[in-house]
């Protein structure tokens, strides 16, 4: 008889039952069923790390799409301690965030994000988003989440910039082009330097491979979603809205054959079904 292997999949919003500006129900039920498709593969479920140190031990895959919630001590601890024993973390989106702080910037009051232990445990770590908008993305590595995709594809999303931790042992998986931040004043979170921006002056990485012990971490800045925003006053790109304002309900990558083909095959790499 085949041993069962397990995924752990942790999608939720801060507060504790908040969607923090996420469909976190849909994002949750698309992911539940592509694990579903997966015979012999058991599945765990929470909103966010609390006791994340229970669920760890015996579980093949971690999954997480959260808006706020991140590891610390002793959770963050077996975290690095699964991974470097030979466990897989498929990190989705708003992983690479976690605690913001309000300042003040030329007299208006923002927030900044704030780089914590499991930034260094994961690989990266979140500056800022601009407004939802359409762009290309690069396939530029050879890894098993890549497998089978176009060299280059199109999606509607935040495009995230994301600071490298550990550039030397990061195999980049995607990028997009973007020189600059074009975020209007006020706008999402504020940085000192743009860290994201790679040397050549106009590339992001959007997607990285990062080897840890015997384990794993995949990390994918794509699949934002939402839903009820219709009085939001964020500003869109055009392409996204004609007038420029939030559409009420967005999808944006989950509806994309690429992005459905990473989140397969990123479930195949994680349970070695290859």
């Amino acid at each position: 008889m085949t041993r069962p292997q397990r995924a752990h999949l942790i999608a939720g919003g801060f507060p504790p039952g908040s969607a923090a500006g996420h469909d976190m129900d849909y994002a949750r039920l698309q992911i539940l069923q592509k694990l579903q498709a997966n015979d012999h593969l058991a599945v765990t479920v929470a909103n966010d790390y609390q006791d994340v140190e229970r669920w760890l031990p015996g579980t093949n895959l971690l999954i997480t799409y959260v808006a706020g919630p991140y590891p610390v001590g002793a959770g963050n601890e077996a975290l690095l301690n699964w991974l470097e024993a030979g466990g897989r973390w498929l990190a989705l989106h708003g992983t690479s965030g976690g605690k913001a702080v309000k300042t003040e910037r030329e007299g208006r009051p923002v927030k900044k994000m704030v780089k914590a232990e499991h930034h260094q445990t994961l690989g990266c770590f979140f500056l800022n988003h601009p407004p939802l908008s359409e762009f290309q993305v690069s396939v530029t590595g050879d890894h098993p989440v890549t497998r089978d995709l176009p060299d280059s594809f199109t999606v509607q999303d935040e495009l995230y910039l994301i600071e490298i931790q550990d550039p030397g042992a990061s195999q980049i998986l995607l990028t997009t082009e973007l020189v600059e931040d074009p975020s209007p004043p006020g706008f999402g979170f504020v940085y000192d330097e743009d860290t994201s921006l790679q040397a050549d002056g106009k590339t992001r990485v959007l997607g990285y491979a990062r080897t840890i012990g015997q384990g794993e971490v995949v990390y994918l800045g794509l699949g934002h979603c939402h839903t009820g925003r219709a009085d939001s006053p964020s500003p869109v790109d055009p392409g996204i809205h004609p007038d420029g304002t939030m559409p009420p309900e967005f999808r944006g990558a989950w509806e994309s054959e690429a992005f459905a083909r990473l989140l397969q095959n990123a479930i195949a790499w994680g349970i070695d079904k290859r």
